[in-house]
């Protein structure tokens, strides 16, 4: 059972991509808000996603804010045609009102599917010995929140390392983005006038008060 409309998205994804990605074998992805880094069963795995996007919102004094630093723990297993994630969403605290509340993050769809992404390239490596291929990072979705406040941050706290992205993948990530902007089917550009640009707004305001001058000037009457 979900116990939030976050959970419910992120087993939805998992469960379809994972359909996708390995049809053959069963997989279930369970939440454990008490899941440690580095403490691992036998046998198990672990990926850490350092840099997913999230919102939080104060349950105390309902302010809310936006953090590019949201870092998700996982701990993956497998044994032959069945496999289990155990995952952990990690917390911070409002910086607004000092409250030692603890509060989840919120994600958007779309965010998710990228990060469920990640979490497959990461156990087709570990767990099937593929190459799951590029871990990808949307740069230009993430918003600019400024420095991480790490005594705010649960998973500093536990002594998670956030990992900071190279100059160079960013460039490529970034890159990749206006590329895929630039493929949109955008308007053809000369295809005809456009008669709400500020040139043409000017030059209908200038005709407008010159008829207006001209009219004034023939009805009034000669002095001499």
């Amino acid at each position: 059972m979900c116990t939030s409309l976050t959970t419910c998205e992120w087993k939805k994804v998992f469960y379809e991509k994972m359909e996708v990605a390995k049809p053959a074998d069963s997989w279930e992805l369970i939440i454990d808000p008490n899941l440690k880094p580095s403490e691992l069963a036998p046998g198990w795995k672990q990926y850490v996603e350092q840099h997913a996007s999230g919102r939080f919102h104060c349950s105390w004094c309902w302010h809310t804010w936006q953090s590019a630093h949201v870092v998700i723990l996982f701990h993956l297993d497998r044994a032959r045609r069945m496999g289990s994630v155990r995952m952990r969403v990690f917390k911070q605290l409002c910086y607004e009102c000092g409250s030692a509340r603890q509060d989840e993050s919120s994600m958007l769809e779309e965010n998710i599917e990228g990060l469920v992404d990640n979490l497959i390239t990461s156990l087709r490596e570990q767990c099937y010995g593929e190459d799951g291929g590029q871990y990808r990072i949307h740069v230009a979705s993430r918003p600019d929140s400024g420095p991480h406040r790490t005594e705010f941050c649960e998973a500093c706290q536990e002594g998670i390392v956030h990992w900071k992205p190279s100059e160079k993948l960013l460039e490529e990530e970034a890159t990749a983005y206006t590329f895929s902007e630039a493929s949109k089917p955008r308007a053809q550009a000369g295809s005809g006038y456009n008669f709400l640009s500020l040139r043409w707004c000017l030059f209908w305001a200038s005709l407008c008060l010159l008829v207006v001058y001209l009219q004034f000037s023939f009805r009034s009457p000669a002095f001499l």
